[in-house]
């Protein structure tokens, strides 16, 4: 699904008005219209029940009163509080204010702080409360007024719906400009705006819903939208139904390059986890030290003993090896578990330098990168990362905070730079791939912060590029799948104590349900 900016959105409104002859009260209207519909199942039962619109003077409060018009016709107790002054008014906002006066609608005008003082005492009585006072335009702090009254919205225990953008929420980057209305729904129109769905943004959205406004689709379509969701139908047809006749060879061969001493865990679950992805073969190479130890713990994979350097890590002699090992493999994946030595960045290089097969770089090989990730210039073959915000931090040499601040636009800048695949985990993970397109995650929770799960999505991602899934493809449906694996056993069991070793015996499951969902 594709996600917009506040620019992108207006345009598409503008061109709707211009070009097609859609007046700007009909858009208004049918967001209107679909809100309340959205109210109206979401809270059954509201008739005789008091609710409060509070309206900025823009278009976004022309969508409240519209709003508010249809609850009243509902014969719903509806009181509309303008952050304004009603002549103040102009546009189509400025006539369905003038309708919902003429009708009877109750409306407040709060013209400064000593106006606010009724306002608490009244919405401790209210059992909704509609906030359509900023929308997407919104691109400074919230100061004066308008912060007072989202402060006392955020106070009061009555469920909160937001039209198109909770009141406060930058539409483009996720962050809280002073104040933002914490709500329970969200009701955007036509598309999801990037901020919704990112973080600190997507935390006051509640559940979102998105209706159809009647934009005509032939604009969205011709416009250059760069940001998407990932869409459960779109990856339930990459994975196809298996021939008959096939053969282990058919489905890829892998090459995992991981472990140390202290780390074997991290070689055993990526190699479990890009089994379960449905390879066919893995190889893993590891410092020849552990080697029988892998032996023992991995039935189902192939491993190679490889020179082993300082502590039980790769040493530099172990680069000819891996170059040997990868020339009848499909993909390689490196880094969970070698450590940071000197030794083993200087292995890392040497792949990128010259291993021509596509390659997944995660965990201490992305450390190793860090040192110069120049490097990536010279590579020879696809590459993806999976960095978490403490690895990018490394990456970019800045701090974690700065990359959580701006995380769609620090993953597109570094995957353009670079011209590599990159994944930004964490909460709704973010793919961006080389020509500047974001995909967000909308899977995954709290529970999966534990140990051991970055390798399994290593393992996941590499066992699709090895089946021969387009880069992209195989971030998405591994990121994707990884965390409905981790929802899926967190409505079963409850989040704490959620494993990676739990997570990796789900995955077949989650992907015939994708492909079977596609199929019903």
């Amino acid at each position: 699904m594709k996600v917009v900016t506040a620019e992108i959105m207006q345009k598409l409104d503008r061109r709707a008005i211009e070009e097609y002859g859609i007046p700007g009260i009909v858009l208004m209207e049918n967001a209107g219209i679909g809100a309340t519909e959205v109210i109206g199942r979401s809270y059954p039962g509201l008739t005789c029940k008091n609710v409060a619109v509070f309206s900025g003077k823009g278009n976004n409060g022309g969508d409240g009163f519209v709003i508010a018009r249809h609850l009243f016709n509902k014969g719903i107790d509806v009181r509309v509080y303008l952050l304004a002054a009603g002549d103040s008014l102009r546009g189509d906002a400025g006539t369905n204010f003038n309708i919902i006066r003429r009708m009877g609608v109750d409306i407040l005008e709060l013209g400064g702080a000593g106006s606010l003082d009724s306002v608490w005492n009244e919405l401790k009585a209210c059992d909704l409360i509609v906030d359509a006072i900023f929308g997407t335009g919104l691109n400074s702090e919230v100061r004066g007024l308008f912060a007072e009254v989202i402060e006392i919205l955020n106070r009061v225990d009555a469920p909160k719906v937001s039209v198109d953008i909770p009141s406060g929420l930058s539409a483009d980057t996720g962050k809280i400009l002073g104040k933002c209305v914490n709500a329970d729904i969200t009701i955007t129109f036509a598309h999801p705006k990037i901020g919704l769905l990112i973080n600190p943004g997507s935390e006051y959205v509640g559940r979102l819903e998105i209706i159809d406004i009647s934009i005509p689709r032939h604009l969205i379509d011709e416009e250059k939208i760069q940001d998407h969701v990932i869409d459960r139908e779109d990856l339930g047809v990459l994975i196809k139904p298996r021939d008959l006749d096939s053969h282990k060879g058919d489905f890829g061969h892998l090459l995992v390059v991981a472990g140390s001493t202290g780390k074997t865990g991290a070689a055993a679950l990526t190699c479990r986890g890009a089994m379960r992805a449905g390879v066919g073969l893995v190889t893993l190479g590891i410092p020849e030290s552990l080697n029988p130890i892998m032996e023992n713990k991995l039935t189902e994979v192939m491993t190679e003993p490889l020179l082993e350097g300082t502590r039980g890590s790769l040493g530099v002699g172990a680069f000819e090896e891996i170059k040997v090992l990868a020339e009848n493999k499909d993909a390689l994946a490196i880094g969970p578990g070698i450590s940071t030595e000197d030794e083993t960045a200087e292995v890392l290089k040497g792949i990128i330098k010259e291993i021509n097969i596509p390659l997944v770089i995660d965990a201490d090989g992305l450390n190793a990168l860090a040192r110069d990730t120049e490097i990536l210039k010279e590579v020879k073959a696809p590459v993806l990362l999976t960095p978490h915000p403490g690895e990018m931090a490394r990456l970019m040499k800045t701090s974690t905070r700065e990359i959580q601040e701006e995380r769609a636009e620090v993953a597109r800048r570094f995957a353009l730079e670079h011209n590599v695949c990159l994944i930004l985990k964490g909460w709704k993970t973010l793919i961006a791939d080389p020509e500047g397109n974001i995909y967000i995650n909308p899977t995954g929770n709290p529970g999966m912060a534990t140990a051991g799960m970055g390798d399994v999505l290593t393992g996941m991602l590499s066992s699709f590029v090895a089946q021969g899934f387009d880069m992209v493809d195989a971030a998405k449906l591994a990121v994707f799948s990884h965390g409905l694996a981790g929802d899926i056993i967190a409505s079963e069991r409850g989040e704490i104590g959620l494993l990676a070793t739990d997570l990796i015996e789900k995955i077949p499951a989650v992907l015939s349900g994708l492909r079977n969902h596609v199929d019903s």
